[in-house]
């Protein structure tokens, strides 16, 4: 499962996706979060959809990606809807199911399928702008939008960032390895209940913590040999530019965006 986690990993290519710049990615990215909380209808979700579907065939990203990252997310996905099913009531009280104590409405089972679409459509929109857009992109993209709040200041927060986000990979790799170390020396993850399963992650977590923080002191020392200085008199290889393919892009997603103002509002 540790291996199926995709948030922070990239697949180069030359699609028109990959080539977007990277700030018109990380905006279509925040909006689309946003229209998938502003849509309360089944019909809104039909526009995310077909906006999914396009931007997975535009960018040639193979699909068993992004269902790798669902799948360590498939407990939470079904615990939520559980969650909303048994325990709302709603303003219309239509009962659909009942036995005994347990009490099951229409509105309950309508949030809960609104959680679980809600949950899918954000990973795997994230998923897709981390798999189509390289770490130093991202960094460079999320600096020049933070820029109206102080030029070091979103050097630095672009950095942090970044590096957390792609070191999620990293570690999960490393997770695993020490995982199978574990094994070999007759460590089980596996069964007991969930107090046992909390005591054998121990053997797990100390020498993690261990390489992590060994990473973090190699990451600073190879920045500190290349002279890095952060985000003053810092100048790029390649500068970020808006082209045509970024206002197609934008304009793309502006018509599911008003779309979903519209459903929302308006039917």
């Amino acid at each position: 499962m540790i291996k199926d986690i995709t948030i922070g990993q990239y697949i180069p290519g030359e699609t028109f996706v990959h080539k977007l710049d990277p700030r018109t990615k990380i905006l279509i990215s925040i909006l689309f979060i946003v229209s998938l909380f502003i849509v309360d209808k089944f019909v809104g979700y039909i526009l995310i959809v077909s906006f999914l579907v396009l931007t997975i065939y535009v960018s040639k990203l193979p699909p068993r990606y992004l269902y790798k990252g669902l799948k360590p997310v498939f407990f939470l996905i079904i615990f939520t809807a559980i969650l909303n099913i048994f325990m709302i009531k709603g303003t219309t009280d239509t009962m659909v199911f009942e036995l005994g104590f347990i009490k099951v409405y229409e509105d309950g089972l309508k949030t809960a399928a609104f959680m679980a679409l809600r949950l899918i459509f954000l990973i795997m929109g994230t998923s897709a702008l981390t798999l189509t857009t390289s770490p130093i992109e991202l960094t460079d993209g999320i600096e020049r939008l933070l820029k109206p709040i102080g030029k070091e200041t979103a050097h630095e927060l672009a950095m942090m960032m970044t590096i957390a986000l792609r070191f999620i990979p990293t570690l999960m790799d490393e997770t695993d390895k020490i995982m199978m170390a574990q094994k070999a020396r007759g460590a089980d993850f596996e069964t007991g209940g969930i107090i046992q399963k909390a005591k054998s992650l121990i053997p797990l977590l100390v020498p993690l913590f261990i390489s992590s923080f060994r990473r973090a002191d190699e990451l600073a020392l190879a920045m500190e040999a290349r002279a890095y200085r952060g985000g003053n008199g810092r100048t790029r290889m390649k500068q970020l530019k808006f082209t045509k393919r970024d206002i197609i892009a934008f304009s793309v997603f502006s018509i599911l965006f008003i779309g979903s103002l519209i459903v929302r509002f308006a039917i």
